[in-house]
């Protein structure tokens, strides 16, 4: 019996021991302060959305873009790389916004939808501009099982611009067209009647068209001025344009990009690379010019 006590009192101060050992150990090692300070932004001031004052004087409106602000000023990784990707995009994007006469904040419709990736939506909308199939073609891209121009950066920007305007013409109002660009226009329409109301602010939507203003409103707020939400990023460090030397019309099929690509002194994954519309290993004809573009 005296054996199994000293038994169980010697399990017990090893034990104890351990801990404090631990805890010794973990205090040596403690974790420096690291140089992040974490605040609300502020909203105590006016917001537009392409010119259009946003009512910030109304309590459910303030309350949905500060949690936007909030949200978005600390998505960090996401934030950087929309910030380096701008660098690389966003003068094409904005070349061609004012080429077609829409306001220059439709380009934060970009990061909003994709983060400038050729995402795929569960739905199938694709690219840049999230576009579906559909749409994609009404406005005059080629989409198909080896092309997929929705992954064309410049065409599919001149479509979605095509495809807002004619928002516009229905709406006569920017944060309309925004909010139908993602929640379709007939069911904008059909809300705004429903609830005989004339504005986006007082409609209520689905989560997701409900917020997407605010979304867009919340990431141009850090994207225009960076610094002032704690991003130090340095001009060198944005993602330049892709270099590309020369620009090939192609009018036929090509039955082998690889040996295109080799026979242009460049290689497969370059060209996809620099030709993201291409989604197969061979292009048919299409009837229409295609350029390819290789460095």
């Amino acid at each position: 019996m005296k054996t199994d006590f000293k038994k169980i009192f010697l399990y017990l101060m090893g034990v104890a021991l351990i801990s404090i050992a631990s805890i010794t150990l973990h205090d040596a090692f403690e974790q420096e302060p690291l140089p992040q300070a974490i605040k609300s932004p502020s909203i105590n001031r006016p917001f537009d959305f392409a010119g259009e004052l946003v009512p910030v004087a109304n309590q459910d409106v303030r309350d949905r873009l500060d949690k936007e602000l909030v949200m978005n000023t600390y998505l960090h990784g996401s934030t950087l790389l929309n910030l380096k990707m701008a660098g690389r995009y966003f003068p094409l994007i904005e070349r061609i916004l004012m080429e077609e006469n829409i306001p220059d904040d439709f380009k934060y419709l970009v990061p909003v939808e994709s983060n400038f990736s050729n995402a795929t939506s569960p739905a199938g909308a694709k690219g840049f501009w999230q576009l579906m199939p559909s749409t994609a073609k009404e406005l005059g891209l080629i989409v198909n099982d080896k092309i997929d121009e929705r992954y064309n950066v410049e065409l599919a920007t001149r479509a979605a611009c095509k495809f807002i305007k004619t928002l516009y013409n229905r709406f006569g109002n920017w944060t309309l067209v925004a909010a139908a660009y993602n929640g379709g226009g007939g069911r904008i329409d059909r809300e705004l009647k429903a609830q005989k109301v004339n504005n986006f602010y007082d409609l209520y939507l689905n989560p997701e068209t409900s917020k997407y203003i605010f979304r867009i409103l919340a990431i141009k707020e850090v994207m225009s001025s960076p610094s002032n939400f704690g991003y130090d990023i340095d001009q060198v460090e944005l993602y330049k344009p892709l270099t590309t030397t020369r620009q090939i019309e192609v009018t036929g099929a090509i039955p082998d990009l690889t040996a295109f690509a080799i026979e242009n002194g460049s290689t497969y994954r370059m060209l996809r690379y620099l030709n993201p519309w291409i989604i197969d290993r061979d292009l048919p004809a299409t009837g229409k010019k295609l350029i390819i573009l290789l460095p």
